[in-house]
């Protein structure tokens, strides 16, 4: 059974795939994962695949969301990205990596903000 933090992060997760959708992201894959490490969401929007990241709080008592992604996790997500686009990609094709960022201050209403670009490749 997950534990409370791991059914947050999956209600988040599911949360920011129905907005991606909305804005016009095709998902393509969820919670890929490999040694290096993980990826929430993989999308396409027209030509680029991008690879997203959810960041989520109940409050902002440990600082807002966007501030929450370390240069080491975008290493990880980098290499995670690399990997998966050979396997799926060997050629040539645009990427990016965005960020969705979900704050449970109001909980009825969360403030939900799409960073695109949020980070270039870091390895």
């Amino acid at each position: 059974m997950p534990t409370l933090k791991q059914q947050f992060g999956q209600k988040n997760e599911e949360l920011a795939v129905q907005i991606l959708t909305k804005a016009g992201y095709q998902i393509l894959e969820q919670n890929y994962r490999t040694k290096m490490g993980e990826i929430d969401i993989i999308a396409r929007e027209k030509d680029t695949i991008i690879f997203v990241e959810v960041k989520a709080r109940r409050s902002e008592r440990d600082g807002h969301p966007k501030y929450a992604l370390t240069i080491s996790k975008q290493k990880k997500i980098s290499r995670t990205a690399l990997t998966w686009l050979k396997k799926n990609y060997p050629g040539q094709i645009r990427a990016r990596f965005d960020v969705v960022t979900i704050l449970w201050q109001h909980p009825k209403q969360p403030e939900i903000e799409i960073i695109k670009n949020a980070f270039g490749l870091i390895l």
